[in-house]
């Protein structure tokens, strides 16, 4: 875990690179569905879902790149992404098997991100003295 901590800033900055790139279903929410899950979704209210999704899961990568260079707020920051990554995650696995076909890659990346974040955390704990 002193691997993690000493190479957190680029870790961080390389996961906040790689989750500023779902900026592009903010942008063109149909094509984004499509190369992320192979399917897409109809109607103005699928538009405004998309892309405020992918609006929010920018943010979290800006938090990311933030948290790269501020370590005050790093832990906070690494706490916030393992719960958006998770829950994305989550929801792929309970309602979504169908497209681990082609959402499988995310996924992966996501687990191992939230690996390494969490031994982050665990690593970075405040020592407690005897």
């Amino acid at each position: 875990m002193n691997w993690i901590a000493a190479q957190i800033k680029w870790i961080m900055l390389v996961s906040g690179v790689l989750t500023c790139t779902l900026v592009y279903a903010a942008i063109a929410p149909q094509a984004a569905l499509n190369s992320l899950f192979g399917d897409s979704l109809e109607g103005q209210l699928s538009e405004i879902i998309v892309r405020n999704w992918g609006a929010l899961i920018t943010l979290v990568g800006a938090m990311q790149i933030y948290g790269a260079f501020n370590h005050l707020n790093r832990s906070l920051i690494v706490f916030i992404s393992i719960v958006s990554k998770l829950t994305f995650v989550s929801l792929v696995l309970i309602y979504g098997r169908q497209y681990l076909g082609q959402a499988g890659i995310a996924v992966v990346i996501d687990l191992v991100i939230v690996g390494l974040f969490v031994g982050y955390l665990l690593g970075d704990r405040p020592k407690i003295p005897n």
